[in-house]
Parts: structure tokens; sequence; C-alpha cells
């Protein structure tokens, strides 16, 4: 016997027909037009979108919902929250932080995101936000996973204390190393620490994913010091470089030998939309730069590119419902990524290179993956980056986990009354 059915289902990637997805324990065991036998419980898609499950590839979780605390950042520039950030964080205990993240992971399931990467500030000597979310990881595991990124956020360098406590977390079982090399107090140190990082990792057999210039500086170099690093280390495949705002700005000939070397390394880029925007060209009158990665050029050379929400009101921004579509949607209408196939590449960064980028396992809606879906109130990717829908339902190894009813506006005009749901 089946557990689940999902019947009638617009599957992404093949939206032209309508299809069935069977699971037991957890997985997908056949997807075909027409699935018959016995089963414990059906759900009928309609003939709506049934996609993999969004994921985050950039959070931080231990600021997320604080915001106003101590004070609202004003400025609204990247410094200032990292300010406003160090004056909260001798205010913060395990059970606050423990509440604003699993308040903030019943928001992600809700919108269908199920994989978040956070990074934890370790710059920290009683590693406060290390241990408390190590705990949320294993308390959302059912449901979410959750992986730490361990973000020396004062500076590996720069903070005293940065590279013992560093070590700490990640023997304490954080997942991944970060970095912060444009925040260190010269160039040369910024280098520095990309190198001692990949080199930390290389030993640990560990990920990277580094902060990585997110800066308006066109003369900021430290992504192709992480390529550099990557290739020496031997970590091909297994390095991120978040943020990448200074491309924006770097002269193009520049460009033009960066992104080979980034190839060379098979750097996953992680773009952070809402974010770049609104912390970047700040000091810009007019012209304003947008401050945004060159998305579109990093795709089309091959790059795996992702996005991520980044934060959810905290010191660095106000806003948002840790919604993955609005993510993409900025992210579409800022590297003017319009065209039909673009369009769909958008999706991808919040979906399946999200999920290449973070190194999700079982992932996708083939047979043998794990029965991780969700249905949303569109036909079509293209009319879910539109539309930004309800997320009608969540399945988590098979299992409905949450749901929300059917959004449909009643016109009543001289006609009569009828019903609105903003698709074609």
């Amino acid at each position: 016997m089946l557990d689940l059915l999902i019947r009638n289902a617009r599957i992404v990637g093949a939206t032209d027909r309508l299809q069935d997805i069977a699971v037991k324990d957890g997985q997908i065991v056949d997807v075909a037009p027409s699935i018959s036998g016995d089963t414990a419980k059906e759900y009928d898609a309609d003939g709506y979108l049934v996609s993999t499950p969004f994921i985050d590839s950039h959070f931080h979780m231990d600021a997320t919902l604080s915001y106003g605390r101590p004070r609202v950042n004003e400025s609204g520039t990247l410094l200032e929250g990292i300010a406003l950030w160090g004056e909260l964080k001798p205010q913060l205990d395990a059970s606050d932080i423990k509440q604003r993240a699993h308040e903030l992971c019943r928001w992600a399931i809700a919108k269908g995101n199920l994989a978040i990467r956070s990074h934890v500030d370790i710059c920290d000597p009683e590693l406060l936000a290390v241990d408390a979310l190590l705990e949320v990881v294993k308390e959302v595991a059912p449901y979410l996973d959750l992986q730490l990124v361990a973000f020396p956020q004062d500076g590996f360098l720069r903070d005293p204390g940065a590279r013992e406590q560093l070590i700490r977390a990640l023997d304490k079982g954080v997942h991944v190393v970060g970095g912060i090399p444009h925040f260190e107090r010269s160039m040369a140190e910024g280098s520095l620490s990309v190198s001692e990082l990949c080199r930390l990792a290389a030993e640990r057999g560990l990920q990277v994913d580094m902060h990585c210039d997110e800066s308006d500086d066109p003369l900021s170099r430290h992504v192709e010091m992480l390529a550099q690093e990557t290739v020496r280390f031997g970590l091909q495949g297994r390095v991120a470089g978040s943020h990448l705002t200074s491309m924006h700005s770097m002269d193009n000939y520049y460009v033009s030998k960066l992104i080979p070397l980034m190839q060379e390394a098979q750097l996953h880029v992680i773009a952070n939309p809402l974010i770049n925007i609104t912390l970047q060209g700040r000091h810009d009158s007019y012209p304003k730069r947008r401050g945004m990665t060159r998305v579109k050029e990093l795709a089309a050379a091959g790059l795996n590119v992702a996005f991520g929400h980044d934060c959810v009101m905290d010191p660095w921004y106000s806003l948002g419902s840790h919604d993955m579509l609005e993510v993409a949607q900025m992210g579409l209408h800022v590297a003017q990524m319009t065209g039909q196939e673009e369009m769909r590449e958008m999706f991808r960064a919040v979906t399946s290179n999200a999920a290449k980028a973070v190194g999700v396992e079982g992932y996708g809606t083939e047979v043998g993956c794990n029965a991780d879906l969700i249905v949303l109130q569109a036909r079509d990717e293209i009319e879910a980056l539109r539309l930004r829908p309800v997320r009608l339902a969540v399945f988590r190894r098979g299992k409905l986990i949450s749901q929300t009813a059917k959004q449909v506006s009643t016109v009543t005009l001289d006609d009569g009354p009828v019903e609105v749901d903003f698709t074609l």
C-alpha cells in the first residue's frame, strides 16, 4: 500500500501535463500520468504546480526577528547593522535565540522552505548562539534541514578570539566554514583570512561559505583569492561565495578575467537580492548602483547561482516573511532576467540551484528522491514568480505538515459575482 498519492500535479519542468506522484516510506516511488493501487492518503493537486521545496541558501538565524532591539537601523547601511548587532549580542540569552529561531522556522515551513543554511556569529567567547542553534538543528530536523556556518562576524583575524572560537564551533558540530574577508583591517589580512579558512576546511573535509566582497568597492578582490585557494586546496564544488556585490561595480575587463577563475574553482554564487539592493549603493547620489552581483553573466557562464533571503526583521532588514518567491522575484527584476528560460532560472535559484549550493541530499521529483514537495496555487514556475501564491500544501517525507486554503477573491459588479484568482 502507498502512503500517499498526489494526483493531478503539474510538476516543475513538465507543467504541460498532469501526473500523479506515489510516495512510500518517505520517498517518491513512482511518477506517471495515472497511478492506481491502494493508498493510505490521497491529495488532489487539482492541476496546480508541484515543486520541490524552496531552499534559503543564506540566512542569519541568530539575529532574525530581533528588529528594533536595541534600536532601529536608521541609515540602512551594512556597517550600522553590524554595529547594532554588536549592541544586541550582550542582551541575548539562549531561550530568546531559540524562541525566535523556532518562530522563523514555522514561517519557513508555511512558505514551503524546508532547508536553510544559516550563518551563526562565533565572535562570542561563550558561543551562546552556536549552542542554541545546534539545539534547534536537532529539534526541527523532522521538518526542516537547518545547516550552520561558523561565521566570524567581527573578522577572523580582526577579532582576537575568532580563530579559537571558530574552531570550537566546528568541534561542537557546526557544519560549514565561513568568513568575512572584506571586514578585516586590510586587503592583505582579508586575503590571509581566506587562505587560512580554506586550509581549515580542507583539513576537516568541510564546505566553505564566505561573505565575500560585500562592498561597493570595485577594487575589492577577495573572490579572486577565494577562487585561487579553492583550487589550491582541492575544494572545487565545495565553496560558495556569498553576496559578491563588488562585482556590480568592477571594471568589465577585470570581470572577464575573474569569471573564468570562478569557473575553474566551480564556485557556487549566492546572491541575496532583497538585502543586496537595500544595503548597497548607500554612498551614491545618482546614478545609484543596484549593488547585486552579476547574476545574468554568472549564470550564462555556467556557474551555479542561488539566492538567499539573508535577513528577516533584524538589524539589517526591517521587512520579510521568509518568502523565497519574493527573493526570486526581486532577483528577476534587478538582474533583468525576464526571458522565459531566465525566469525559470530564477525559480531554480531558490530551489534546485540552492539545493546544489547547500548540498541537500535526496532532493528532486524523480523516483528515489525524498518526498519533500510543495503545492503552489499556480500552473507553472513563471506564474508562481508573478503571483507569489500561497503554498496550498507542504509535504515532508510524504507527511502533510502545512496547509493553506486556496485564495480567491469575489468581485461583485453589475453582471453579478465573479471569482478572481489572477491566473489566466
